[in-house]
């Protein structure tokens, strides 16, 4: 798609920062374009993560040819490792990284729930000790829009209070009304920063947090509703429920999300998930999911995620997929990957994740051809048929046995 807006990053009635061209007649899905300072996103879309200012093992060049054009790099690790100043030295995260796209940061909110053990949430902030060396630090509303500033992102994410599938119904309600304060500092910090910008400023989305009811889910996303922002994130999903609750959770927040604004499903990166969110009106989403998998030898096919490691791969001459067009199937045999991942060669997760990749990326491009002819009911029908997603039970037991016998979180060995 060309964009017929001559600057990126204004907005105007002409081109509005987010606009949607299309809408599918019998699903909620719908395509678009959002307009950045660095650069044009078409949606549905999805955004690779670059947790430390890298899509792990892969270099921006690589990244992008497997059509993304949006990027996540993470508030926490950032400010730990290598520090804000040292980014504002370099002219900002796009230059440190050589990435010529936009970027979207996170407030580091689901960074620090996941060290549960090391926090204390006040109405303040948000007290934790570093991962790293165990030093003490404090994030803010503020502070977080601070660092994502200093980073010079096109799209910044409030602070929020994160809880897990099982934390009690008073847990989930007091962090979704923390959430709620916490992005009215947020409004008015921004707001109030808003002088010191040159240039295009950076869009500001809401998070609609809500627990794990649809009840709170609709007050939830009615809060970021009303908010002046100009984004709405669904997040504090795909934190341990069941698939089939997430997606009447999911459709209970978008149900009260304004139509004209773009909605960003956070931390959801599964090729059968992806197809669902989008067909109830999801623009946006991140995850580490498909590098993840990729590192620890799970590739994506059209017909399921398939174990690279399996002896059946041993002697198998062909592509990962006939059809793929990415480096690594235009390239390399599955014999090969299979050896390079016995051998534990560095070169595997490289491989891997381009092909897990450009698979996600392909598939989004299906999604927003199919909004565009109205055809995007069978689109996912035929997907979802010839798709066989993972067993989340049977992926949780090997989980379990691969921490037991390293003694580790299962991570790829550098």
């Amino acid at each position: 798609m060309t964009d017929a807006c001559p600057t990126a990053g204004t907005a105007d009635e002409d081109c509005p920062w987010f606009e949607l061209t299309a809408r599918d007649g019998k699903t909620a899905a719908r395509a678009g374009v959002l307009r950045t300072r660095h650069g044009s996103v078409v949606t549905p879309a999805f955004m690779p993560v670059g947790t430390q200012a890298s899509v792990k093992s892969l270099t921006p060049d690589e990244v992008r040819r497997t059509g993304a054009e949006i990027l996540l790099v993470n508030t926490y690790h950032l400010m730990l490792r290598p520090g804000v100043d040292l980014i504002k030295a370099a002219d900002g995260v796009q230059r440190f990284m050589s990435w010529d796209g936009p970027i979207l940061t996170d407030s580091g909110g689901f960074q620090v729930f996941s060290l549960a053990h090391r926090r204390d949430v006040r109405e303040v902030g948000v007290r934790f000790r570093s991962h790293l060396d165990g030093s003490s630090w404090q994030l803010t509303p503020e502070s977080a829009i601070d660092l994502q500033l200093a980073f010079g992102s096109d799209i910044i994410m409030p602070l929020d209070d994160v809880v897990g599938y099982q934390s009690t119904a008073d847990e989930q309600r007091a962090a979704m009304e923390l959430t709620h304060r916490w992005l009215a500092r947020t409004v008015e910090h921004v707001r109030h920063v808003r002088q010191a910008i040159h240039g295009a400023e950076p869009r500001l989305f809401g998070i609609a947090q809500g627990g794990f009811t649809p009840h709170g889910r609709a007050i939830s996303a009615h809060v970021v509703a009303e908010a002046p922002v100009d984004g709405c994130a669904i997040g504090g999903l795909s934190v341990g429920e069941p698939k089939p609750l997430m997606s009447e959770l999911l459709t209970a927040s978008i149900e009260y999300l304004p139509d004209d604004r773009p909605r960003y499903l956070m931390g959801v990166g599964s090729p059968e998930d992806l197809w669902t969110a989008v067909a109830l009106g999801v623009d946006m989403f991140d995850c580490v999911h498909p590098t993840r998998v990729a590192r620890r030898g799970g590739l994506f096919t059209r017909r399921g995620r398939v174990n690279i490691t399996a002896s059946r791969f041993r002697a198998a001459f062909t592509p990962v997929e006939e059809d793929c067009d990415c480096d690594t199937c235009r390239t390399f045999s599955v014999a090969y990957l299979h050896h390079l991942f016995r051998s534990r060669e560095l070169l595997a997760y490289r491989l891997a994740s381009i092909h897990n990749l450009r698979f996600v990326q392909r598939e989004m491009a299906r999604m927003r051809t199919a909004i565009q002819e109205g055809t995007f009911g069978s689109a996912m029908s035929a997907f979802l048929d010839g798709y066989q997603a993972a067993d989340r039970e049977a992926a949780e037991l090997q989980r379990y046995r691969r921490q037991a016998r390293t003694g580790s979180r299962g991570e790829a060995p550098w």
